[in-house]
Formats: structure tokens, C-alpha cells, sequence
């Protein structure tokens, strides 16, 4: 079995809770999100899992913030310390109204967002 043939399954591999319940899981659209967002469409992206392309907007303004602190004052500021917190509680509102979004659309509505195939 080569590399490519094994990692291919990996990223292949079902989602268990989806299987189980067959509901969504917060996670569920995740890697679809990261192949997306690699090839450069931030829109698919965004549609399979808003938290992907968030966190790399926050990580980028998060290392952009940490090199301002460590070249204009030696060391971090404290505010820095309260917008790390915004980032975090942001990020887990994105991963939970995404979740909610996407299971009400499949209960309610019968809309299946993640069935279109990698």
C-alpha cells in the first residue's frame, strides 16, 4: 500500500456520530474545509466549515500581534491576553452555531450540506 493510497483512506474515513445518529458532529466538514481552503476556494471553504478559514485569520492577526509586542515593546501586553480570550470564545460561538445550522437544516428542511462528495 503506498503513502498517497493511505493517507487517501484517512481523510476517506466516516465520521462516527454521523454514522451512529446521523446527525452532524461539531468537526463534521472539517477536512473538506482544509482541501478547500488550500486549493485558494475560501467559499467552499466557508460553506463545508466557517472555523477553518477563521482560524487561520486568527492565528495570522494572533502571530501578527505576537511580533508587534515582542519588536515595539520587548514583551506581550496585556491586552493581547484579552483578545486571545475574544479569539477562543468567537471560534467556539463559529463551531457551535455551525453545528446547530447544519443539523437543523438536515432535520427540518432535509438540507444536506456535506453531501457532495470530496
Amino acid at each position: 500500500m503506498s503513502i498517497k493510497s493511505l493517507l487517501v483512506s484517512l481523510f476517506r474515513m466516516p465520521c462516527l456520530f454521523h454514522l451512529m445518529t446521523g446527525l452532524y458532529c461539531p468537526g463534521c466538514g472539517g477536512t473538506r474545509a482544509v482541501k478547500y481552503l488550500l486549493q485558494g476556494d475560501w467559499k467552499n471553504s466557508l460553506i463545508y466549515h466557517p472555523f477553518v478559514l477563521y482560524s487561520v485569520i486568527a492565528a495570522a492577526l494572533w502571530a501578527a500581534d505576537a511580533i508587534y509586542g515582542k519588536v515595539c515593546s520587548g514583551r506581550r501586553r496585556r491586552a493581547s491576553k484579552k483578545r486571545e480570550s475574544l479569539f477562543l470564545i468567537l471560534g467556539t460561538a463559529i463551531i457551535l452555531i455551525n453545528w446547530i445550522a447544519k443539523n437543523l437544516l438536515l432535520v427540518c428542511w432535509g438540507i444536506d450540506l456535506l453531501a457532495v462528495p470530496l
